[in-house]
């Protein structure tokens, strides 16, 4: 293995912690919209910016933008939506946010899922076998499209080429309760799936 992918294979956890860090300390998305425009109905606000404007708020499955150059994802019965996965309360707990699961999500946990979504690298290379599964596409290398609730870790039985394009796995789901790297769902032994 040459210094530079032992290096690159050593910094994975750190860009994940950093990852997730960035997302739980903004707790913000960007938006895509212009200026006055209609928030998205599934945002939530948070309290209004100094020239009278809201901003969406880091819960929920994130906006695909209009300018994306991706499609959406485009609905399926065989996966599990990700209305269902984002639907999340979370508490303070001893200055930390934790998530607080309904029934529905904590039925899933331990058996055997389908998730659609796209993929964000957590490695180097063409072939990933741990990545995270976000609901909407990643615009821009150092922005979470969502809060922890609009991503899913995946760890692969067999590698998976990388794909810009949506992205079918399938595994055992975890729901995480107190996930060190904040996450909330987790895909174990996953296959691709068409």
């Amino acid at each position: 293995m040459s210094p530079s992918a032992s290096t690159a294979l050593k910094t994975a956890p750190l860009l994940l912690a950093l990852l997730l860090a960035t997302g739980a300390a903004h707790a913000q998305l960007s938006s895509p919209l212009p200026a006055g425009s209609a928030k998205p109905a599934a945002a939530k606000t948070a309290p209004a910016a100094p020239d009278g404007l809201a901003l969406p708020a880091g819960q929920g499955a994130g906006v695909h933008g209009a300018n994306s150059p991706f499609a959406p994802l485009a609905p399926r019965g065989d996966v599990v939506p990700w209305s269902v996965l984002t639907d999340v309360k979370t508490k303070n707990e001893k200055n930390r946010i934790l998530p607080v699961f309904n029934e529905g999500q904590l039925g899933m946990n331990g058996k055997t899922q389908r998730i659609q979504g796209f993929m964000m690298p957590l490695e180097p290379g063409e072939k990933q076998r741990h990545f995270l599964l976000s609901s909407v596409p990643l615009t821009c290398s150092f922005c979470l499209p969502g809060g922890p609730e609009s991503m899913v870790e995946v760890k692969t039985k067999t590698p998976v080429k990388y794909s810009m394009e949506a992205v079918v796995v399938e595994g055992r789901l975890q729901v995480l309760h107190d996930d060190p790297y904040g996450l909330y769902y987790r895909i174990n032994d996953a296959v691709t799936v068409k």
